[in-house]
């Protein structure tokens, strides 16, 4: 996922997209707590991948504000 794929979308798909990403890192700790987590490395893209879904939210944010 990239920055441009989420600046093409609307607050509420970007707002449902952050729910989906902070429901699966739930589910990927508690993989990881009882040692069933198969890929480690997602975790960290979801991490990434939630912090740049917030980043553009919060950028639309301040543009309408502006506007």
């Amino acid at each position: 996922m990239d920055a441009q794929e989420l600046r093409n979308k609307t607050p509420d798909q970007l707002k449902e997209e952050l729910a989906s990403l902070k429901k699966e890192a739930f589910n990927l700790r508690f993989q990881q707590a009882t040692g069933q987590i198969e890929n480690t490395a997602r975790m960290r893209s979801v991490k990434r991948d939630a912090a740049r879904v917030k980043t553009v939210l919060n950028e639309k944010a301040a543009t309408a504000v502006v506007e």
